[in-house]
C-alpha cells in the first residue's frame, strides 16, 4: 500500500507515546476512529457505529486588529461545465463564473483549470444477491477504468458492501493490489431469498457511504469521488440517506453512481423500489451523476464518461459572505457563461466552532 504522507520511524515512535500518554490520561473517554481496525486486506469494517462527532470543516485565520482573530470557512468546489451539445468545456476563465450561496452572489477567493489536481477514488461494488447477473462485467470494467484512470500520485481503494461492509483494499496506486481486490468481491447474500425486509440487513449502502467519507476520506487530498455500482436501494443500514449525503460533502467527495437495478425482483416479492430517486438524491447533492446501466456496453460508456469529468474540472472556491458557525445547510449554486451546464455540489452544511 503507497499513502502520500510518509513517516519516518523515529515519528512512528513519538506517535505511538503520544498516543499511549492519551489514553493513560482521558481512560474510558478515549475512542479509536472506526477505521482503526481495518489494517489488513480484506478487514470488515464493523457496521456496529459508536456516537457520531461532527467534524470541523478547514478552516483559515484570519489576523484582525490587535489580538484576535477569526475563522472562516473555505468553500472549495469542483466544477464541470458541458456545452449545449454535452461536450465537455475547459477553457473558462474566472471571469466567466458566478458562484450564489442561498443566493447571495459570492466572491471567488480561488480559481484554477489545472486538471493535475490528484484524484483518490473509492471504487465501491454492490454485492448483494441483486447484481448477481453483471457482477464479472463490473469487476472485469472496473479494473479497467482504475488503470486508465490511474495516474501519478492518485490513489484508490476497493469497497464491497451487501449485508456488511468490507475493505477489499486500501488506499494504494498499485494496479496489482487493486485488481486482486476487485477479483475478491463476489455475491454473499443467496440470490433466491430475493430482496430483504424489516429490520434485517440487505444491502447497507447508506453505511458503506458514510463510513468511507468520515473514516478515510478526510485524510486525503485533492479530488474525491465516490463510483458506487448498484442498485441504491437500501436495507438494513443504521445509518440513512441524510447522513450518507452529509458525510460525503464534508469530506468533499463526489458521489457517481452507476445504476445496476433489476426492478422486477422488488414488484415479485412486494415492495417499492426506490433506489432510482435515492442515486438521484446523493449525485445531485454532492456534484455527482447518475448512470443507468443495461448491458456490458453501458457499463464501458459509463466509465468513460466518468473518467473524462474528472480529469476536466475546474476548481472554483469562496470565503462566504455569512460567517455565522451555525452548522445549517447552505445551498451553493454555480453559473457559466453563454447558459452552460454547470456540475457541482448543491451544498454544505456551515461549520459549528466559535469565533474568537
Amino acid at each position: 500500500m503507497r499513502k502520500r504522507n510518509k513517516y519516518t520511524g523515529a515519528l512512528r515512535v513519538t506517535a505511538a507515546l503520544a498516543a499511549w500518554l492519551t489514553i493513560v490520561a482521558f481512560g474510558p473517554q478515549f475512542r479509536m476512529p472506526r477505521f482503526a481496525s481495518m489494517l489488513s486486506t480484506h478487514a470488515q469494517i464493523p457496521v456496529q457505529i459508536p456516537p457520531k462527532q461532527q467534524q470541523q470543516s478547514p478552516t483559515k485565520e484570519v489576523p484582525q486588529v490587535g489580538e484576535k482573530k477569526i475563522n472562516v470557512n473555505l468553500v472549495r468546489l469542483y466544477v464541470t461545465v458541458r456545452d449545449k451539445h454535452n461536450a465537455i468545456v475547459t477553457n473558462l476563465q474566472k471571469e466567466d463564473f458566478k458562484v450564489y450561496e442561498d443566493g447571495v452572489e459570492q466572491k471567488i477567493a480561488f480559481f484554477s483549470k489545472d486538471m493535475t489536481d490528484p484524484i483518490t477514488l473509492a471504487m465501491m461494488v454492490d454485492t448483494s444477491g441483486s447484481q448477481e447477473h453483471l457482477l464479472d462485467a463490473e469487476k472485469a470494467t472496473a479494473g479497467r477504468f482504475l488503470k486508465d484512470i490511474l495516474k501519478k500520485d492518485d490513489l484508490a481503494t476497493v469497497i464491497s458492501f451487501d449485508t456488511t461492509v468490507n475493505m477489499l483494499a486500501d488506499f494504494t496506486d498499485d494496479q496489482s493490489v487493486l485488481q486482486s481486490a476487485i477479483d475478491k468481491a463476489q455475491i454473499n447474500a443467496p440470490v433466491a431469498l430475493g430482496p430483504t425486509s424489516g429490520d434485517i440487513p440487505g444491502t447497507v449502502l447508506y453505511d458503506a457511504i458514510d463510513q468511507i467519507c468520515s473514516g478515510k476520506l478526510p485524510e486525503e487530498t485533492g479530488r474525491k469521488a465516490l463510483i458506487i455500482l448498484t442498485d441504491a436501494q437500501d436495507e438494513g443500514s443504521q445509518d440513512t440517506l441524510h447522513t450518507a449525503i452529509y458525510a460525503a460533502q464534508e469530506s468533499n467527495a463526489v458521489i457517481h453512481v452507476l445504476l445496476i437495478a433489476e426492478r422486477s425482483g422488488y414488484f415479485m416479492s412486494g415492495q417499492m423500489y426506490n433506489g432510482g430517486m435515492v442515486a438521484h438524491e446523493m449525485a445531485e447533492q454532492t456534484g455527482g451523476r447518475v448512470i443507468s446501466i443495461r448491458n456490458n456496453d453501458d457499463l464501458d460508456k459509463a466509465f468513460d464518461q466518468i473518467s473524462e469529468e474528472l480529469r476536466s474540472q475546474y476548481i472554483v472556491a469562496y470565503y462566504p459572505s455569512n460567517a455565522a458557525a451555525d452548522g445549517k445547510y447552505r445551498k451553493v449554486k454555480v453559473t457559466a457563461s453563454q447558459s452552460m451546464k454547470v456540475l457541482t455540489r448543491e451544498g454544505y452544511y456551515a461549520p459549528t466552532y466559535a469565533s474568537h
